[in-house]
């Protein structure tokens, strides 16, 4: 009996040893230190529509995630789907998410997220590139969303008055400005609201041209030939995804364009103040990464841009013939 018994106790000392070893052997800390152990994740991205700032945003959160220990096709599995623009494929991708029993869903421009928060009140939903969540109906409030709900807001206060005050900077003769946007998108209407109150303060006068669909645009922008001194795209996610044709209008009519985002002055707009939507995206990743850790989504603020840059596009300001003084030339962020 008492050669059994230590038979046991030695066996049981060996298993102990083994598992401690194979602990220290795969690196694993006691505290979630291995990401290699973290539970596999299913995430669903809902996007409005594809263009650069929704692209960009996408990839920045799925870096963020990446970071953190998530791995699409490892511990981390996504689903990527875009509406193309259409209302119904955005009810549809929502329901496709909410039934599919996702960990937690993304939710790319307003439109798409008003769809996700109306299909669940119980899935983590992060929302990103929205203008107004509170106008949007997505949150209530901003410092505390309460539940399900939180993500990141694209409208840094200061964006819509700088760069509207920097067309009378650049052009001083300026007095008419053509707006293009879809006043179906309620984010749109929202920023062309704070464009038209930014426009009156500078001595500006709104010209607005509206579309519904992309295909409209580059007539809509052609109607404002003649009648205006300079060009402006909210963010709107109908005009950005169709951005080339109003680009094609304004440089053979060498009418300056200014935007609502940085990623169309890359695409070659004149100027905006604006922000790096790539790093925008990976704020957002990392709100996820709160939530799926173990974080409330109501109890986390709906997050904002930390940082704005003046941003010009070298080319465009050369064909234009704009000669940007010294100090304009200091603060600007060329891009190209």
């Amino acid at each position: 009996m008492k050669k059994w018994m230590a038979a046991v106790m030695i066996g049981l000392l060996l298993m102990l040893t083994a598992c401690g070893s194979s602990n220290k052997d795969s690196g694993g800390e006691s505290e979630g230190g291995n990401k290699e152990d973290k539970e596999t994740v299913k995430v669903g991205i809902t996007q409005l529509v594809e263009h650069p700032s929704l692209d960009k945003i996408r990839e920045g959160f799925i870096a963020a995630l990446k970071d953190a220990g998530y791995e699409d096709g490892k511990n981390l599995t996504l689903d990527y789907q875009n509406a193309q623009a259409d209302v119904n494929n955005n009810m549809t991708i929502a329901q496709k998410l909410v039934n599919d029993e996702n960990d937690l869903i993304l939710a790319i421009a307003t439109p798409s997220a008003q769809a996700v928060v109306q299909a669940t009140k119980e899935i983590p939903i992060v929302f990103t590139g929205i203008t107004d969540p509170v106008s949007a109906k997505l949150v209530s409030n901003m410092d505390h969303p309460g539940g399900n709900v939180t993500g990141m807001s694209d409208t840094h206060p200061d964006a819509i008055k700088n760069t509207i005050a920097s067309i009378k900077e650049f052009f001083p003769d300026a007095k008419k400005v053509g707006v293009i946007y879809n006043a179906g998108e309620p984010n749109s209407v929202v920023n062309v609201d704070k464009v038209k109150e930014a426009m009156k303060e500078n001595g500006l006068e709104a010209v607005e041209s509206t579309v519904s669909t992309s295909s409209e645009v580059k007539q809509a922008t052609e109607t404002l030939i003649g009648r205006v001194d300079a060009l402006y795209v909210p963010k709107d996610n109908t005009v950005v995804s169709a951005l080339e044709s109003v680009l094609a209008v304004a440089n053979t009519n060498k009418l300056p364009l200014f935007t609502g985002d940085g990623d169309s002055v890359k695409r070659g707009a004149f100027a905006t103040y604006g922000f790096e939507y790539y790093d925008f995206g990976y704020s957002t990743g990392k709100m996820a990464v709160e939530i799926l850790e173990g974080k409330k989504p109501g109890d986390i603020p709906v997050g904002l841009p930390d940082k704005l840059d003046l941003m010009i596009n070298k080319k465009t300001a050369d064909l234009l013939g704009v000669k940007l003084t010294e100090e304009q030339q200091k603060k600007a962020k060329f891009v190209e």
